[in-house]
C-alpha cells in the first residue's frame, strides 16, 4: 500500500483486509532504487555425481563418499572434478566462478554458506544429485549494473514474448474459418 512509503524500518501495520484475506505488514528495510546493490559473493567449486536412471541413489552416495575420502587424504580437487564431476564445470576443475545469493538451489547455497575458506563439505544432496563443495574465496560485490542489465533483458524478453503471442493469435484468427448453418430449410 502507498501508506508504507511514510513508514520507517521496523514499523508494523494493524490488521489489513484484502481480497486474499487479512494481512499484517512489517517494513523490514528501506532501500532507494538508485542505491548500489552490494551482495556477498562466493567463489566455489564442486564435484557433482548425478542420481538418474543409470546411477542409483546409493551408488551415487558411495561414489561421492569415496571421492571425499580421497580429497581429505590429499588428492587434488581440480583433478578429481575433471575426472568425476558430471556437469559442465568438471572441465574447469569444478570451478563455478563467483556465485551470488540465489544463483544456486537452496540446499547447495545453505551448505556453501556454512563452509570456511578451503574447507571441503560433507556430501550435499540437491535435486541434481550429490555434491562436494569447496569455497575458494568470498567478496562483497556491487552488482547494480548487472541487476539493471538483467531487468532490461527481462523487460525486452517479456515485450518480445507478448508481441509474438499477439502475432500468433492474429495469425490464428486469420486462418480460422467459421461457418454458421441454420436448421431453417
Amino acid at each position: 500500500p502507498a501508506v508504507v512509503r511514510t513508514w520507517r524500518a521496523g514499523a508494523v501495520s494493524g490488521i489489513l483486509r484484502s481480497a486474499g484475506g487479512f494481512n499484517v505488514v512489517k517494513l523490514v528495510e528501506e532501500r532507494n532504487r538508485n542505491q548500489p546493490t552490494v551482495v556477498d559473493q562466493t567463489h566455489a567449486r564442486h564435484i557433482l555425481i548425478k542420481v538418474n536412471e543409470q546411477t542409483s541413489e546409493s551408488d551415487a552416495k558411495v561414489k561421492i563418499d569415496r571421492l571425499r575420502e580421497r580429497l581429505v587424504a590429499g588428492a587434488s580437487f581440480e583433478d578429481l572434478a575433471r575426472a568425476n564431476s558430471e556437469d559442465a564445470s568438471g572441465a574447469k576443475g569444478g570451478d563455478l566462478g563467483w556465485i551470488s545469493p540465489g544463483d544456486t538451489v537452496p540446499d547447495f547455497e545453505h551448505a556453501m554458506d556454512k563452509l570456511a575458506i578451503d574447507e571441503i563439505s560433507q556430501p550435499v544432496r540437491t535435486p541434481f544429485g550429490w555434491h562436494l563443495i569447496q569455497v575458494l574465496e568470498r567478496r562483497k560485490q556491487d552488482v547494480t549494473q548487472e541487476r539493471r542489465r538483467d531487468e532490461a533483458r527481462r523487460a525486452i524478453r517479456q515485450r518480445k514474448s507478448d508481441e509474438q503471442f499477439d502475432e500468433f493469435v492474429r495469425q490464428l484468427r486469420d486462418r480460422t474459418y467459421v461457418e454458421y448453418k441454420s436448421d431453417d430449410r
